[in-house]
């Protein structure tokens, strides 16, 4: 019925990662897109969902989907799990030092499964 996720070798384009109840309500599973690490953030027991860098630049770990998910002034948001720096799920920017974001990626849920879109880098872009 529903494609296997198409993560290797995967270039560009919608990429299904696993169905909206496989993610507890305010936690995040981590998927792999290619050679990206991406935390799938859940907000709530609806199908609010985010899709942002794995990568806390603070640790230099692969830490955020293991985050604390919450709200700070309206502001859907996860907290890295060792420093306990705050970033907006929608935009990537740290709430805590304006002067650092991580990359974000689009999200949708079609037939409850949960897709997050991966693009491929520029050339000579580091992945």
């Amino acid at each position: 019925m529903s494609e296997s996720p198409r993560s290797e070798g995967a270039g560009q384009g919608w990429v299904e990662v696993c169905g909206v109840e496989d993610i507890i309500p305010n936690t995040g599973v981590c998927a792999l897109l290619g050679k990206r690490q991406v935390a799938v953030v859940r907000v709530g027991e609806g199908e609010e969902i985010y899709a942002i860098s794995n990568f806390d630049p603070f640790s230099k770990a692969f830490v955020l989907s293991r985050g604390i998910v919450g709200d700070k002034g309206g502001v859907p948001k996860i907290a890295s799990p060792i420093y306990k720096q705050n970033f907006d799920l929608r935009t990537g920017q740290c709430l805590d030092d304006p002067t650092v974001r991580i990359p974000v990626y689009p999200t949708r849920i079609r037939g409850g499964r949960v897709e997050v879109y991966s693009a491929a880098p520029p050339p000579g872009a580091a992945s």
